[in-house]
């Protein structure tokens, strides 16, 4: 089947839809390639990318189109008609076939594409843009289209005429509300790919930039801008991107988060030059940027904090700074702090969080306290996952084992204390948990494990045959 064609093949009488066969028949010498919908798609968002450089409001209408809200935006471009054709001879350059369209709604704006690319729509006058226009280019559907033709309603003008009952009781309310907007009827909101940015701040060249000092100084001056933008407001700055627009149409964006609201910026400079050096792909100008771009995606209120006294506020002042810079180098995700849970289970006892978004919280955790002149609890590195050890014979029925073997090596056990039973939380496990006896235990060679024997002898671990079987051994941790 014909998935997309170019203007000389629609000429011949080719189609979207059509067998490739019946297509083959009428011109032998056609070109085929195999239709790659991902790629298509990856190809949309590209553009719509690039798209972002007219207006933060793009959103997608694919398969192949994108809708662009531009409402208070043609200025800035020399009007509606300059704007258009900006944008339709920039793609053009790169490539592509663009058909474009401006109208008050966007219904009306997709429906004028398809039939008048070019043509901008006056405010109230949709109705009488689309009236001779032909019913298929409403995109209802081939079914909604046979439709209408059958019943004699060729054009969108046709359509209109007749009284919005009747075309709802034959077509549909779907089919209804399509036609209003298209006739400028109302209109549905599109839905933006990216939510719109609490800030926005940008700098266009007349020649692109591709130096890294150029870059450098034009994120500064756009921070001090932004910076300026928010005190106004009294809000500092959570997440920031940079987005840096090719000349020939790539744009590749740069995000950093930090731990607590920016209200300077040379914290700004600091960390994304902190995440530029860190980039495993480096930023690449090409043949240069000619727009760079720096909004502030996440802000909060800043409270005012007397700190010239309070010695701790600076050193979490400090801290967080210096979290913010090793996760614009490493990535958030790297940097954690641990919050203890409410649980007796040993591996969901700790929770590991990101620490830009929870160093308050881990300042004040509370952590069950340590008996002086006692051995810990718990052992200094707990595994991820406990891992199984073979053990030949152990004291029946909640007795240690007299040795064991880890990783292919034979520990003989010289102390044991224990055992510490847990039993699991039978109310979030459904009773598929087994109980637990933790021993603490050290070999002969000093070596110190924490291991523990999953299931009780002959009330929890059972063959398939039903009778009772011999529990499992693991080791969990490992004792300073």
């Amino acid at each position: 089947m014909i998935h997309a064609l170019d203007e000389a093949a629609g000429h011949l009488g080719l189609y979207i839809g059509q067998p490739l066969a019946n297509a083959r028949a009428m011109c032998p010498d056609l070109k085929v390639f195999d239709a790659d919908v991902v790629a298509d798609a990856k190809t949309l968002s590209d553009i719509a990318d690039w798209c972002d450089r007219f207006t933060p409001l793009v959103a997608l209408d694919a398969p192949h189109g994108l809708f662009l809200d531009i409402t208070g935006c043609a200025h800035l471009f020399g009007g509606e008609a300059a704007l258009l054709q900006t944008l339709v001879r920039a793609l053009g350059r790169q490539g592509f076939a663009v058909s474009a369209a401006i109208a008050g709604t966007s219904i009306c704006a997709r429906t004028v594409t398809r039939q008048a690319s070019g043509t901008i729509v006056a405010d109230g006058g949709e109705a009488e843009a689309i009236d001779r226009f032909p019913v298929s280019a409403l995109g209802a559907g081939e079914a909604i289209t046979t439709g209408l033709r059958r019943a004699g309603l060729k054009s969108i003008g046709d359509v209109a005429s007749r009284s919005p009952g009747e075309i709802t009781a034959r077509f549909g309310a779907r089919f209804s509300t399509l036609l209003a907007h298209a006739l400028g009827q109302g209109d549905a909101p599109i839905s933006p790919r990216k939510p719109l940015p609490d800030y926005i701040v940008e700098k266009r060249f007349a020649e692109p930039i591709a130096t890294d000092t150029m870059i450098a100084m034009t994120l500064s001056r756009l921070a001090d801008t932004l910076i300026a933008s928010m005190e106004k407001q009294g809000k500092g700055a959570r997440r920031l991107e940079a987005a840096f627009f090719r000349t020939d149409g790539v744009v590749r964006a740069i995000v950093v988060e930090t731990g607590r609201p920016v209200t300077r910026s040379a914290v700004i400079d600091r960390l994304f030059r902190e995440r530029l050096d860190a980039l495993a792909d480096p930023l690449d100008p090409g043949f240069g940027f000619d727009m760079v771009r720096l909004s502030a995606s996440r802000t909060e209120i800043v409270v005012q904090e007397q700190r010239d006294l309070d010695a701790h506020a600076h050193d979490n002042d400090e801290l967080a700074a210096l979290i913010d810079r090793i996760a614009a180098r490493i990535g958030g995700k790297r940097v954690i702090v641990h919050l203890p849970e409410d649980t007796h289970i040993p591996e969901q006892a700790v929770l590991a969080a990101p620490a830009q978004h929870h160093l308050a919280t881990a300042m004040q955790a509370e952590w069950p306290a340590r008996t002086e002149s006692e051995p810990p609890l718990r052992p200094l590195r707990l595994f991820e996952k406990p891992e199984p050890i073979k053990v030949p014979f152990a004291t029946v029925p909640d007795g240690p084992p007299h040795q064991f073997t880890w990783r292919r090596a034979l520990h003989a056990v010289v102390r044991v204390e224990g055992p510490e039973r847990i039993a699991m939380e039978w109310w979030r496990q459904d009773g598929k948990q087994l109980t637990r006896d933790y021993f603490r235990i050290e070999d002969a060679e000093g070596l110190r494990f924490w291991i523990f024997r999953d299931g009780l002898y002959e009330g929890e671990v059972f063959d398939g045959d039903g009778s009772p079987a011999s529990p499992g051994w693991y080791v969990h941790g490992l004792f300073a």
